[in-house]
């Protein structure tokens, strides 16, 4: 169940304790645990956003001082120090929660350096749930050779891929008995700390007991890392799109390590349009494409699975 006052510990004293009254004025212990969001944007009504609806706050307005003061308490008062993950633009909390920041940004030599005056912070609420992989789980494992097909899985934005690969890579890891599948070393690269929720060294996810991980690293260097460092069966990351991507995939193949992956994407027409993501899929690395349904979280639209014979794609 959510621990609604772990995330509000975060907020000055007045909203914080304005945001509990509300809750606990509209909410019960089940509405509670739909809340995804709490977005505080400067001289703007707070709003919640829940799975199936959302809420403004017109009573709480957050003064410019108040979400500078917000930004102090989530860096334990050392915003220097978090300096980095500011440029990143979301800062991990503990319990794997993401704050999303914006405000004027300061380019330096084509990089963010800073940014000054935020105006937003968006408290993203994490949610680990475990079965979520359930759907896909025989489409990904080679039971056989205890092993995992090279599998992309593809969605739109706020599908539930990440929720879906985090539970995918904890049974990976740790095995499953029921199928007599012994869970295999994993190499996470976790680039927007979305999946471990690294805090401090600790994963703030479960993501199995073989998992090692390499956070808030660009996808491609992080990738040749884990595998010069650590030799992982299967290497992992979400969202790749980019040339750098696919040559560290190709980099993995050939080195015999499986690999799982995300992209965003409707339809297998649609991710070709992707000249990085259409290589990789010309290559026939991938043995499994997996599209989720764009309209229920969690449920498998099409699979697409390599026939070796002819090296074509077969609607599964």
């Amino acid at each position: 169940m959510l621990n609604l006052n772990e995330i509000l510990s975060y907020f000055p004293k007045r909203i914080g304790n304005l945001i509990n009254k509300k809750m606990t004025q509209n909410v019960n212990s089940e509405g509670m645990n739909l809340l995804e969001e709490i977005r505080m944007r400067t001289l703007r009504p707070i709003v919640l956003k829940f799975t199936n609806k959302e809420q403004v706050l017109e009573e709480i307005i957050p003064s410019q001082e108040e979400v500078l003061e917000t930004l102090q308490y989530i860096c334990n008062n050392s915003i220097y120090s978090y300096q980095t993950q500011i440029c990143a633009g979301y800062i991990t909390l503990k319990g794997g929660h993401r704050v999303g920041i914006t405000g004027s940004v300061v380019i330096t030599d084509g990089k963010v350096s800073n940014i000054n005056y935020i105006s937003s912070l968006n408290f993203r609420i994490s949610k680990q749930i475990i079965g979520a992989s359930s759907r896909i789980l025989k489409y990904v494992l080679n039971v056989e050779e205890n092993s995992v097909y090279n599998t992309l899985i593809i969605s739109p934005p706020g599908v539930g891929k990440t929720t879906m690969l985090r539970d995918l890579i904890r049974k990976i890891s740790t095995g499953m008995e029921q199928i007599q599948f012994k869970g295999i070393t994993v190499g996470l690269v976790d680039e927007r700390g979305e999946i471990a929720a690294m805090y401090k060294g600790i994963p703030q996810n479960d993501v199995g007991i073989r998992t090692d991980i390499l956070d808030n690293i660009p996808k491609a260097i992080g990738m040749q890392m884990m595998i010069r460092s650590m030799a992982p069966q299967v290497i992992v990351a979400d969202e790749i799109g980019n040339i750098q991507d696919i040559e560290a995939i190709n980099y993995a193949v050939c080195c015999g390590i499986k690999g799982i992956f995300t992209a965003h994407g409707k339809t297998l027409e649609d991710i070709k349009l992707n000249p990085a993501i259409n290589k990789l899929i010309e290559t026939r690395i991938f043995e499994r494409l997996i599209f989720l349904d764009k309209n229920v979280k969690g449920e498998v639209e099409n699979v697409y699975t390599l026939n070796k014979m002819n090296s074509e794609y077969i609607l599964t």
